[in-house]
């Protein structure tokens, strides 16, 4: 009966004796129980029967298990930030996990959305695991296993700017991993849909603002400008969208709906008003009834 000491699986690393040169293929390594092939092109330095070396084990192009000296990027049960490689519109997406083949993040693990699919370039926190015929697959990290890598952010966090990487992306929130930490892994965060400026894809690089840290250590994110800063920018654009009309004239006030002034200037109704407010305390703007004008200049 062969023990769990004996047993070679893909995605592991193992201590195995070279037991025999098989040209042209390369060496057969065995754990004294189970051999399996080193390929010529999986040797790094020089090897000989009788030497012990580590290998990482793997399945190749013929579903056999066979074994590489090069180090791969993660390990059976380890979670990893990996680069995105390839995407197949059924099969799903292929990671760079250092070996020189691919590590498959199936279609299954993917968002619905094709918008909020990763795409070649971003980075995704995986766990590799196994599939149902012990061959090498990756599984989406979430929350339970990336809440155990991460810190907690400190206070000195709050309204600076940090990078994110977005690890699940939803309807009512974003929720990311803000750079800090070492391995990869920092604190936990949620950009919540309201402070998104645009929809964000898994895997996708996020710069944004720290607005909260909260008790438990993860904090609260926005892709938006401070209040201050952003009714001077929004003011701004109002104020040369305006120019550029026929007579200074635009069918927008506040009495427009917000999911109008969303459409057309990007922002929320709140910072529309924040911004026309601030043009008409200038002098620079007026209202009259659903438009807005710009005030001659006096002379």
């Amino acid at each position: 009966m062969t023990s769990a000491a004996d047993r070679l699986e893909a995605g592991t690393t193992a201590r195995l004796r070279v037991a025999r040169e098989v040209p042209p293929n390369g060496f057969f390594l065995t754990n004294g129980v189970r051999d399996v092939l080193l390929h010529y092109s999986e040797v790094v330095g020089t090897v000989k029967p009788g030497d012990e070396v580590e290998a990482f084990l793997f399945h190749d192009t013929e579903d056999r298990l066979s074994a590489t000296m090069r180090k791969p990027l993660i390990r059976l049960g380890e979670i990893g930030l990996l680069e995105v490689a390839d995407i197949h519109p059924r099969f799903g997406c292929f990671l760079e996990m250092g070996l020189g083949r691919q590590l498959l993040l199936p279609a299954s693990e993917l968002p619905e959305a094709k918008e909020l699919r990763p795409k070649p370039g971003d980075r995704v926190y995986v766990k590799l695991d196994h599939d149902r015929q012990g061959r090498m697959t990756a599984k989406l990290a979430g929350e339970r296993e990336l809440s155990e890598l991460a810190f907690r952010a400190p206070e000195s966090w709050k309204n600076s700017q940090v990078d994110a990487t977005v690890y699940k992306p939803l309807q009512m929130g974003t929720f990311v991993v803000c750079d800090g930490g070492v391995l990869g892994f920092g604190a936990i965060g949620m950009i919540h849909e309201k402070e998104r400026t645009r929809p964000l894809r898994l895997g996708e690089r996020v710069n944004v603002r720290v607005v909260f840290v909260r008790d438990d250590g993860r904090v609260n994110l926005s892709m938006r400008q401070p209040k201050q800063i952003g009714r001077v920018e929004d003011a701004d654009r109002l104020l040369a969208f305006l120019r550029e009309r026929p007579n200074g004239a635009m069918p927008y006030s506040d009495e427009t709906p917000a999911d109008v002034i969303s459409a057309k200037f990007g922002i929320s109704k709140a910072a529309f008003k924040r911004a026309l407010g601030k043009l008409m305390k200038e002098g620079l703007v007026r209202q009259e009834g659903s438009w807005t004008h710009l005030q001659p200049k006096e002379d």
